[in-house]
């Protein structure tokens, strides 16, 4: 690493978007990984199809419950 950069013909901001959105990346576990790919693989479809699935109806069972 340098002690000292040139910053100055930097532009400020030149890569800022107030609107721009970022994925969460979300890590599980090798058994559930697995589990999620099996059923992926049974259903030819992707893990995130499975996985988001999952969630939606995990959703909808907690806000029924309250």
């Amino acid at each position: 690493m340098k002690k000292e950069y040139d910053f100055s013909k930097g532009e400020r901001g030149k890569f800022y978007h107030p609107d721009a959105e970022f994925d969460i990346p979300i890590y599980l576990e090798s058994d559930i990984s697995e589990y999620m790919k099996k059923i992926a693989l049974k259903k030819n479809i992707d893990i995130t199809e499975v996985v988001n699935d999952w969630l939606r109806k995990n959703i909808a069972l907690i806000q029924s419950a309250n």
